[in-house]
């Protein structure tokens, strides 16, 4: 008891500056821990991510206010120069500390989110969930950035305005790279394709599985398992196809007869629409076309035109065999054949 009356003022003050900072880490620590315990029984992701985010950077934020306070009396004690700059310091920390958390809270949210679809099965927009949180990452990093400018003496408004008028030198000098930039957010936005489609171009002949959606580039792999890089800015100007997201799959043949064949064209083709009508895989909600077509010049066609129920490439060539081997049966069991390029050539002998 006596050593600590023998202590002066200054010292007790940094001891229970010090004491109240330890106590306030661990009383974090657990009110964190008994937090993330009661998230844990809950099916709310937003908890859960408040409290993963807030994890570490808490802690931090503690200690930095504890030295800072603990600075402060010093400085009051001692006069010291060098302390007068430790306000900027601490709100410039305190500034890092606060991003610090939005960032992982952003993460956290986002993997949250996509953890969240996959547990119950339901389908997960990857392109929309990365674009919202990058973009959200970067009005944090833009926000933070004035926020340090501001604590450091810079004006806002000067720096403001010198943007504008450097953004338009920048703007100049890396306009394909700005292009590419509001090319993938639009991308992002519009979601004409996500991660793991495939689609085609046939402006450009693009074709691939779309691997990965950047802020400059897409990439895609082709068939041939060759990828292609693909700046961001050419989709706003291109045609883009996503097979992906088709409803159904078509089957459109032309099937030509002999011309000796005609008097039994009119049986084939309602044959052909009755098998077509009755055929599982068939969707007879859409349009089935089956009709005489044309008088070429070796046949007589016939079209068929029929969407499938599947969108599946493998099951749909197996369904399309099965029609046109059906088909084919149709026109052998009414005696007819299947036209081939032909010429009749007629003699005329003259009498004499």
């Amino acid at each position: 008891m006596s050593n600590l009356t023998e202590l002066s003022p200054e010292i007790i003050r940094l001891l229970l500056v010090l004491a109240a900072t330890i106590a306030a880490h661990v009383l974090a620590r657990r009110a964190l821990r008994h937090a993330e315990s009661v998230a844990a029984r809950t099916n709310n992701i937003w908890d859960d991510a408040l409290i993963a985010a807030a994890r570490k950077p808490l802690p931090v934020l503690i200690w930095l206010t504890g030295i800072s306070f603990s600075l402060h009396l010093i400085h009051r004690q001692t006069g010291e120069q060098l302390l007068e700059y430790l306000a900027p310091v601490r709100n410039i920390s305190v500034v890092l500390c606060i991003a610090w958390f939005l960032f992982a809270l952003i993460r956290e949210i986002a993997d949250n989110v996509v953890a969240a679809h996959i547990r119950v099965g339901e389908e997960v927009d990857r392109t929309t969930v990365d674009g919202l949180s990058k973009v959200s990452r970067i009005i944090v990093l833009v926000v933070a950035a004035l926020a340090v400018m501001q604590t450091m003496g810079f004006s806002i408004s000067g720096v403001l305005a010198f943007g504008g008028m450097g953004g338009i030198a920048v703007g100049f000098a890396a306009k394909d790279l700005l292009a590419n930039f509001f090319g993938g957010l639009m991308v992002h936005l519009d979601r004409p394709f996500n991660v793991g489609e495939s689609i085609r171009s046939p402006d450009r002949q693009i074709e691939g599985r779309v691997e990965h959606i950047g802020w400059r580039q897409t990439i895609i792999r082709s068939p041939n398992m060759t990828p292609i890089y693909v700046p961001n800015s050419l989709f706003a100007s291109i045609v883009v196809e996503n097979p992906s997201r088709m409803s159904h799959r078509r089957i459109r043949e032309t099937i030509g007869l002999r011309y000796d064949d005609l008097d039994k064209t009119v049986a084939i083709v309602e044959e052909v629409r009755s098998m077509l009508e009755a055929h599982p895989e068939i969707d007879t909600e859409q349009a089935v076309v089956v009709a005489f077509d044309q008088f070429a010049d070796s046949s007589l066609n016939f079209v068929i035109q029929a969407f499938i129920k599947t969108t599946d490439l493998a099951r749909f060539h197996a369904v399309k065999q099965d029609i046109l081997l059906a088909v084919s049966h149709i026109i052998v069991r009414h005696g007819a054949e299947f036209a081939f390029p032909t010429r009749t050539l007629h003699l005329h002998q003259a009498t004499a």
